[in-house]
């Protein structure tokens, strides 16, 4: 075989490995698409997190099983719609699904901290991942994560995204959803939750398994103080 053909054939199936990839990256970008658009009208049953979460479990109690009640939107407290906002995403209603100043801020300081900590992610980001993605932090994640929240934001009103936010956000050990969680943390029922409540489960969303097992944690008591204050400054969803 001469150089010659030699350097044609590592063409040849290079362009086949560039070509398969780029096909393969499409279909899989379909398949998110059409979930999506099928999720826009029927509550999905069970997000990639919860699914990982559930493996967890299982590897130590075969029978475990995730706490979770789908209710309506027009059944959460305006109160934790509200303190999840000005937490998480105080621009939500404003936003296209991805705020490009906060991911250069949480880029720089992840290069300074030398890996890849801060993700700088929106509500809808968030919700991208939960529903398809892993929790392992990189940036070919976050690209992807990115992609899914624009597809996100071009199918479903902003009502929608926070009502299947707020019913398969984590908020405990095996806990997801408000109504799950009012009534795990407060006997109530989503609806039912007051001010001090839902700024407190909203608080909670960052570590929600470590305020779980903390829930007289100081920093979760000041920080619950001050999204309380903040949850009346900030638009939702009607």
């Amino acid at each position: 075989m001469t150089a010659k053909t030699r350097k044609r054939g590592f063409f040849f199936w290079f362009g086949r490995i560039v070509m398969w990839s780029v096909m393969a990256f499409v279909l899989l970008q379909l398949w998110y698409f059409a979930h999506i658009v099928i999720w826009a009208r029927v509550n999905p049953s069970m997000t990639s997190f919860m699914e990982t979460r559930l493996a967890q479990l299982r590897q130590k109690d075969p029978k475990a099983q995730l706490t979770q009640q789908w209710v309506p939107y027009e059944q959460i407290s305006l109160n934790l719609k509200r303190a999840v906002v000005a937490s998480e995403d105080s621009n939500f209603v404003n936003h296209n699904g991805v705020e490009v100043d906060a991911i250069e801020e949480a880029m720089k300081r992840n290069a300074r901290g030398g890996r890849v900590i801060h993700g700088g992610s929106t509500i809808t980001q968030q919700l991208a991942k939960n529903l398809f993605l892993t929790s392992r932090r990189s940036y070919i994640r976050k690209g992807q994560e990115l992609l899914i929240a624009f597809m996100l934001e071009a199918v479903w009103s902003k009502h929608r995204i926070l009502e299947v936010y707020l019913n398969t956000a984590e908020w405990g050990n095996g806990i997801y959803g408000a109504q799950a969680a009012a009534q795990h943390y407060f006997r109530v029922n989503a609806s039912q939750l007051s001010s001090y409540q839902a700024a407190k489960m909203a608080s909670m969303l960052p570590a929600p398994r470590y305020f779980d097992r903390h829930p007289a944690s100081n920093f979760l008591a000041r920080k619950t103080a001050t999204v309380q204050m903040r949850m009346y400054q900030v638009y939702v969803p009607r």
